[in-house]
């Protein structure tokens, strides 16, 4: 996964910065049909309407309220053997922890490392140990908020080492992204100004 980003990253600077060069060359009159959505074609609006444009509300927009993942939670009385089982039958890698009758105020989150590492490896038993015991807790925890760049968060969640980081505006939790939905939605920007570029030289445009 690490190597997918570097190269994604990487590809999407060269891309970028032939889209860029592309336009340089390109006649004035030309660019509005190229690029219709910016109102001129400097070198930073471009990169502020092109790839960097993406932000993690757009992710959790895409994905849905009902979407697997953006809004399952446990409690830090839950048992980590029922919490491995809601990450089993919803095919996700991570669950927020809420305190017990309290759904908007979270109080960690548990993964699927938390239960190799501190079940497994350690020997313990799942179906005695709460969630509470083995989760991150919410100072500990790592966030983004809706407006944060996708590659930003692509790149927070690299340089930190996690899978999975909650949403979190100015009334508490809106959802929860994974290194998955920042990759897949990277890939697919990156697919769009590939296709725009490509049609534009093979007069698409």
């Amino acid at each position: 996964m690490q190597r997918a980003i570097q190269a994604i990253g990487s590809h999407g600077s060269m891309l970028k910065s032939a889209v860029l060069k592309h336009i340089s060359v390109a006649k004035p009159s030309m660019l509005p049909a190229v690029f219709p959505r910016f109102m001129s074609v400097s070198s930073a609006q471009i990169e502020e309407s092109g790839f960097e444009s993406g932000t993690v509300a757009d992710i959790l927009k895409s994905k849905g309220k009902s979407a697997d993942g953006s809004w399952l939670w446990c409690t830090t009385d839950d048992t980590v053997y029922d919490a491995v089982k809601s990450m089993t039958q919803h095919n996700v890698g991570a669950l927020v922890v809420v305190k017990p009758g309290q759904d908007k105020s979270i109080a960690g989150i548990v993964t699927e490392r938390d239960y190799l590492r501190k079940i497994i490896v350690q020997g313990r038993s799942s179906k005695s140990t709460k969630v509470g015991d083995i989760m991150t807790e919410e100072n500990k925890l790592i966030t983004v908020k809706p407006e944060t760049r996708v590659l930003q968060a692509m790149q927070l969640m690299t340089e930190k080492r996690i899978r999975h980081i909650p949403v979190i505006d100015g009334t508490g939790m809106v959802g929860m992204v994974s290194i998955g939905d920042i990759v897949r939605a990277v890939v697919s920007e990156h697919k769009e100004e590939l296709n725009r570029l490509n049609a534009y030289i093979q007069g698409g445009y």
